[in-house]
């Protein structure tokens, strides 16, 4: 059976929407054509260019030095494979810190050169004024508070974040200080599940949830570790939907059993 479904164009505005009546919104990532085209035809709401493509698809050990550059080519070879989904991309590490005129140029440059419909930064109220700035020019932007990769080195590694009663009233108020600037989300990750209750009942927009728990208003995930393609580590907070990794080893595996044997390619496969 197959699971493409006969859906609308997803907006900044229809993404809103849902959370008003309750309906969950489902994100994933991708980096290329074919895997964008899936998701896609599977019905996400939202695919996002992630600067996770630095660990899964480059082999990098953190999501620092995925440049802008490559961010830009990976979010245009995305936008060939969507028709439905909202596509979001993420501003890599100091492409947005030094000031709002750059973060501007770069977000600007991710919807002119690569096709996106909206950018995705990270940082609580330090960022305030520069999602202002690109709100205001028409960039549509989500936040990303808790564990922000791009910050790995000041947090010291991959910790559970807002674990406590002070440092989880600061994300509160950060979140609710990144609403007023003009996000229209807010991706949470790896905070304690009663944390991200209390930030998505208080907020007007959508919170999407990665190691969140299940109140979030949405639930995002790094594709290639829902399909058990990227094994190096399985955080808590991932679900494997398939072992594709498997699948792959196996086929080659075969692949390769049928070439040395002599057994392809057959006559049927020759001309």
């Amino acid at each position: 059976m197959s699971v493409t479904l006969e859906r609308k164009k997803v907006t900044v505005p229809a993404l809103m929407a849902m959370k008003q009546r309750g309906e969950k919104i489902a994100a994933l990532t991708a980096y290329d054509f074919l895997l964008a085209n899936f998701l896609d035809e599977a019905g996400l709401d939202l695919v996002l260019v992630g600067d996770s493509v630095a660990m899964v698809f480059a082999g990098h050990e953190t999501t620092l030095p995925i440049t802008l550059e490559e961010i830009i080519y990976h979010t245009r070879a995305v936008r060939r494979g969507l028709k439905n989904a909202l596509l979001v991309a993420d501003l890599p590490f100091l492409s947005y810190q030094v000031s709002p005129e750059q973060a501007v140029l770069n977000a600007g440059r991710l919807l002119k050169e690569g096709g996106a419909e909206a950018v995705k930064l990270e940082g609580g109220s330090i960022m305030a004024e520069t999602i202002r700035r690109l709100v205001q020019i028409g960039i549509p932007v989500i936040g990303h508070l808790g564990l922000t990769p791009q910050s790995i080195n000041a947090f010291g590694g991959y910790a559970l974040q807002a674990a406590h009663e002070a440092s989880a009233r600061r994300l509160l108020e950060e979140a609710v200080q990144l609403q007023e600037a003009g996000v229209f989300a807010i991706v949470l990750e790896k905070i304690p599940a009663t944390v991200a209750r209390e930030v998505t009942q208080v907020l007007k927009v959508p919170t999407i949830g990665i190691g969140a728990g299940p109140h979030c208003d949405g639930q995002i995930l790094v594709t290639h570790d829902m399909l058990g393609l990227f094994e190096k580590f399985k955080p808590k907070f991932v679900r494997r939907f398939a072992e594709a990794g498997k699948l792959i080893r196996e086929a080659s595996a075969a692949y390769r059993e049928e070439v040395k044997a002599g057994k392809f390619p057959t006559e049927q496969e020759s001309y």
